[in-house]
């Protein structure tokens, strides 16, 4: 695909992952257009681009039909990354807010439709797929995404509104031919990121020194944290070479015990001496969610690039000079 031709909104565009995003599609010679409400975004995540005239940001709340109507107008492309969400915590305990995104997807792809936007990329999750299928930490699981389907058991409202999303995407396609991609991605981190959210969280308890360091959960869960580099690049290749509405895994295939990242930030932060104490009252999510990223591979030519520990001293790094 020929960026340098496109108009491009990306809702959410200035938040961790949006304004990631936000850089790679510049860098590429896209005409963007970034609407966030600012409520997790941050201004100056996306502030070189407004200041050099290569994005035309908006504040406004799209969940209203005309905002999103506007927002929509004139675009080739639509990347919808707009969403209340938050951590595991936020994830398990704001689920009115995490349901008012079915109703965000729905007024943004129905505007898409209506205002002719040619394809829709959506920041789907790996919260969509089955919570029962993720209970043991001793099988060796790797998520295919045709495992999400009957009986559907995704990961709260969060989990529900992306898999409504996807759902609804697949309707447009199948009754309006518009195209559009979903991209599931599993535990994004990196720089920008926001201390909500578990890597973030935990380099932060290193940086002020915490002592006895909490880890919620037994820390025995597993997760494949995902790199915001390698996330942005698949999504971009999704928008390139998905049409129909599918939905692809965007995630490494590293299996990391919480517990085995705690112990690296510790050890990269000199801390070593620090006891690590696992709170297994508080918020825990599934205890084995990893990806399978083959489908990413065979559809994109996609596979991340930067393994979890190399990425998490880069991201520890980042955290602590700033």
């Amino acid at each position: 695909m020929n960026w340098s031709s496109k108009k491009v909104l990306v809702t959410g565009g200035a938040s961790f992952i949006g304004s990631h995003l936000v850089d790679q599609l510049v860098e590429r010679g896209a005409q963007v257009r970034v609407v966030d409400d600012l409520s997790s975004g941050k201004i100056e995540n996306i502030e070189r681009h407004i200041n050099a005239k290569n994005v035309e940001f908006f504040k406004n709340d799209l969940r209203h039909t005309d905002m999103a109507k506007d927002a929509v107008a004139d675009m080739d492309v639509v990347f919808h990354l707009a969403a209340d969400h938050g951590g595991r915590g936020y994830v398990d305990l704001h689920q009115t807010a995490c349901a008012t995104n079915m109703m965000l997807d729905g007024i943004i792809f129905r505007a898409s439709y209506h205002e002719g936007v040619e394809k829709v990329i959506f920041a789907s999750s790996g919260c969509v797929y089955p919570i029962h299928l993720q209970t043991d930490t001793n099988k060796i699981l790797y998520l295919t995404e045709d495992m999400v389907g009957p009986p559907y058991n995704a990961d709260n409202m969060y989990g529900w509104a992306k898999l409504m999303g996807e759902m609804k995407l697949q309707a447009y396609y199948k009754d309006h031919g518009m195209k559009s991609a979903s991209c599931r991605y599993f535990t994004v981190y990196g720089p920008r990121g926001v201390e909500n959210h578990a890597v973030i969280a935990m380099i932060a308890r290193a940086f002020i020194g915490q002592n006895p360091f909490f880890v919620w959960g037994t820390g025995e869960q597993i997760r494949n944290w995902t790199h915001v580099d390698d996330i942005v690049n698949g999504t971009i290749l999704a928008a390139e070479k998905i049409d129909d509405a599918s939905a692809v895994n965007i995630g490494t295939m590293e299996r990391i015990r919480v517990i085995d990242a705690v112990k690296e930030i510790l050890s990269y932060t000199k801390q070593g001496h620090v006891s690590i104490e696992p709170q297994p009252h508080m918020p825990t999510g599934p205890l084995n969610r990893v990806a399978d990223n083959s489908l990413a591979k065979k559809l994109l030519g996609w596979e991340p690039k930067v393994l979890f520990m190399e990425g998490l001293r880069r991201t520890i790094d980042w955290y602590f000079s700033t």
